[in-house]
């Protein structure tokens, strides 16, 4: 399968396609995208999680473990569920943050939309991403779904990538250019 962007090519990639083509066969992709997002949240919010899934520390059996209680307690699909104790069998937990944004991308592309990786200085209100999807939709002719993350280092403004394209109207960016340009 030819995916965009050359998803494939990571490892990252490779288990994202993997868990896209289960989910296309049973027909679980929307539930595996909640799943998902729900891990994303997981990842973003608790430091246990995130040490979960980071630590070399843990064996494989005490990894598996870890993230099967996590997959009951976050109520995932079982699919998502399944796919957490590959990764942890597999010693990849790791990549669980890159999967997650692989596995967004695979999916938008399969509703034809395409997908804005949107990073922030703070958490977006609905309305803003309502706004901002339409934005994206009159500039680039299609959908877009987004893939938002909040970095607080920029200051302010946003930072859009969509494909190829990226467009920086952070306020550290600007402050740079214009220190840059200070110094002549």
């Amino acid at each position: 399968m030819e995916t965009s962007g050359g998803i494939q090519a990571s490892l990252a990639g490779r288990y994202a396609t993997a868990l896209f083509e289960l989910a296309r066969e049973s027909n679980k992709i929307e539930a595996v995208e909640k799943s998902l997002a729900t891990l994303k949240a997981a990842l973003s919010d608790s430091d246990d999680f995130r040490q979960l899934t980071t630590s070399p520390l843990l064996s494989r059996a005490d990894a598996g473990k870890g993230v099967a209680a996590s997959a009951k307690a976050l109520k995932l699909d079982p699919l998502t569920a399944n796919f957490l104790g590959v990764l942890a069998g597999n010693r990849r937990l790791g990549e669980l943050g890159n999967v997650i944004r692989a596995f967004t991308t695979l999916a938008a592309n399969h509703r034809g939309e395409m997908t804005a990786e949107v990073t922030s200085a703070h958490p977006l209100t609905a309305a803003q991403v309502t706004e901002l999807k339409t934005q994206l939709k009159t500039r680039v002719g299609r959908d877009v779904s987004v893939d938002l993350s909040v970095d607080p280092a920029i200051l302010g403004g946003l930072v859009v990538k969509i494909g190829s394209q990226m467009i920086d109207s952070s306020i550290k960016t600007r402050l740079n250019s214009l220190a840059h340009a200070m110094k002549g």
